[in-house]
Parts: C-alpha cells; structure tokens; sequence
C-alpha cells in the first residue's frame, strides 16, 4: 500500500459512516407524517422503518467478504450510489410500495457505511490503535444522530416529509463525492490467499468462537434497545404527549450525547482495560437505565424528559461498549475483518430491526410495549456479554 492517511483521508472515512443516520435517525420523526399521510397503521408504519434495518443488517454479510475478495473502494463506491438511488425513490414515492422500495434500496446502499469504515480502520491503523480509532470515527458519526434528527423535524414541519430524503440526496451526493477523491484502496496483500475461502466458511470459523458471538450480539441487543426506547419516544411524544416533530428533535439530542460521551471514555481508556471488561459495564448500564425508566413509568412520571432522559445513559453504555466490542469481534481473526466486520453489523441492525419492530406490533397507545421490549433486549445484551467476560475468567479468549 503505497498511499498513507492523511487529514482529508480521515476526514473522508468518518463522513461515510453518516450515511447510517441518514436511514435511521433522519427518518424517525417521519413515521408519525407517513403514518398520517398514507393512512397506516402503527405497525405498517413502523414496516417504513425496521426494513430498512433489515436492509443494513442484510447488506454488510456482502460487502464485508467481498470487500476482502475484491478491495474496499469498489465496495464502497458501489454502496454510496445505492444510497442515492434510493434516497432518489423515497423521495418521489406516491404509494407505500415505492416508498419501502427506495427505503431498502437506500439502506442497503448505507450498509457498506459501517462495515468498510471499520475495515479500512483496521486495514490503515493496526490492531494497537483500533479501539482508540474506531471510538474516534464513532464520535464523529455521532454527529449524525444529533443534527439528523432535528434537521428532519424541521423540514417535516416546515415543507412536509419527503423534503427529508432531498436532505438525503444532497448529503450523500457529497459523501459520495468525498470518498471517490480521498480514500484510496487499504485492502492488505496477504488478506487476498484468505479471502479465496468460501463465504459459508468464513461465517462458520468465525461464529464457531464463543467469545466472537457474545461480543457480536451484545452489540445487537443493545441497538435494540436504543432503537426500541428512540421509535417508540418518536410516536409517544406526538400520540400520547402531543408534541410537535420540532420538539423531539430537540429532546433526540439527549441520544446522541449520551454516545458521545460514551464513545469519548472509551477513547480516553483506549487499551489500558480489557474489551471484555468494558462490554460488560456498558451492558450493566444500559440495563439499569432500562429498569430506572421503567420505574418513572410506573410511578406516573410521563413526560418528556421520563423518554428521553433514560435513553442518555442507554446510549451512554453503548458509547462504552461498541468500540471495545467491535474490536474484539474483527481481532478474533484479522484474515477475516471484513467478514467479522460484516456479521457484526448484520446482528446489530438485524436486532435494531426486529426489536423495533416488535415494539410496532406491540404498541398500543400505552407505554407496556416499550417497557417489555427494552427490559428484554437489555436483558439479552448483559447475557451475551457475560460470555466472552466468563469466558476470559477461565483462561480460554478463544
């Protein structure tokens, strides 16, 4: 690899992981416009928002071993165009077939975001800086989170739900554009005689470790969690609170600086604790703030600040885990980081989806669904942690 890193190479590689927001957070407070607009029900309207998960869960177990196949920039690329093709159809979409359409093809083109910025990463700065990098390129999408959402609300309210992916369009064209000038190709030489392995068996080498898959749906379960409480503030607020589109994107805010926070302890810890360790915290955390939320419903406090205020600690523990968990998953096997990098977000937008989904099928105007979902996927998430943390107290990191 002849090129080396530079500010706009950086600088380049952190805006593409923005095209993520663009599908998730930028959309959440046009599910209640949507739902209103083509007449839906909660659940048909929630199907706007988790196929898109299933789309950016389904499209990394792709571009993950492919990229290892056939470099990272083609991939890429490829991706980035999809997103604007998609944002495209959402944007002219006049029936709730369109719209799902040009949702899943704009998620699947925003799936290659994650998967190859964590593969390069791992590509240009090594195994000793991943954490440290990863955590860095995470604060920087965090950005996304806390303008998109806004920035949705206002342009809901103010020329309707479809200038939202016009919003889209215009920032993805120039992601897209940045990523053709400054990232050059990163894939290492000697990943090409591995990457000749078939997929299925790449997968299999890979799920076969113990340590591999609690890291990885750790990650999962506590996406659904975040997704869970943010999909269901998002109709709470209009349906229960009758608050404006505006108004929850400025309550949203809380989110995204709670993973901020997050992600800026595990920057400053770096290496100096074990991943194991600091997934586990990060899953304790985010339960209890699933139970202290919980508690404030039970005890007659709904408002605002009873929604969002909890998810700040939600995403706070997420902000600790994700990098520690992202980096044990793709160091299980450097051979197979982009695969590793690929099944781990699948399983985390797979959980997103299915926990944001299961919210939708459960709501009823009440705040149980949300209850029960959240309580549930924390739950799962400190059960998946506690294995690769276990598993390392037996002297066994395999």
């Amino acid at each position: 690899m002849t090129a080396t890193p530079g500010p706009l190479f950086n600088l380049a590689l952190a805006s593409i992981s923005l095209t993520g927001p663009l599908v998730v957070h930028v959309f959440m407070p046009v599910i209640p416009a949507v739902k209103a607009d083509l007449a839906l029900s909660e659940a048909t309207a929630q199907l706007t928002f988790s196929v898109a998960l299933l789309g950016m869960a389904l499209a990394p177990l792709v571009y993950g071993p492919l990229s290892d196949r056939y470099g990272r920039r083609p991939l890429l690329l490829s991706g980035l165009s999809l997103f604007l093709a998609g944002s495209l159809v959402s944007a002219a979409a006049g029936s709730l077939t369109t719209l799902v359409a040009g949702r899943l093809t704009q998620a699947i083109g925003a799936g290659c975001g994650v998967t190859l910025v964590r593969t390069i990463a791992a590509d240009v700065y090594g195994p000793s800086r991943l954490i440290k990098v990863i955590a860095y390129l995470t604060m920087f999408y965090t950005l996304g989170p806390m303008i998109s959402p806004m920035v949705g609300g206002l342009l809901i309210d103010l020329l309707g739900w479809r200038s939202v992916f016009a919003f889209a369009l215009l920032l993805g064209g120039v992601i897209w554009a940045g990523a053709y000038f400054a990232i050059f190709e990163s894939r290492p030489a000697g990943v090409i005689a591995q990457s000749s392995e078939s997929l299925l068996r790449g997968y299999l080498a890979l799920l076969a470790r113990a340590r591999f898959t609690g890291f990885v749906l750790q990650t999962g379960f506590c996406t659904g969690t975040f997704l869970a409480t943010a999909t269901a503030a998002a109709s709470l607020m209009k349906e229960l609170l009758d608050r404006p589109a505006t108004e929850f994107g400025f309550y949203f805010l809380l989110f995204p600086f709670g993973f901020l926070s997050g992600n800026f302890i595990s920057s400053r810890i770096g290496g100096r604790v074990a991943n194991e360790t600091m997934v586990l915290a990060g899953s304790i955390l985010c339960l209890a703030a699933v139970v202290a939320q919980c508690g404030l419903f039970w005890s007659g406090h709904v408002t605002p600040l009873a929604l969002f205020a909890p998810g700040f600690f939600i995403t706070l523990a997420q902000g600790i885990s994700l990098p520690y968990s992202q980096a044990g998953a793709m160091l299980t096997n450097p051979q197979l980081a982009g695969t590793a990098a690929g099944i781990g977000v699948f399983v985390q937008n797979l959980c997103g989806a299915a926990f944001a989904q299961l919210y939708g099928l459960l709501a009823d105007g009440t705040l149980a669904p949300l209850m029960i979902t959240t309580s549930t996927s924390a739950l799962l998430g400190l059960v998946a942690a506690a294995v690769p943390f276990t598993l390392v107290q037996l002297g066994d990191r395999k």
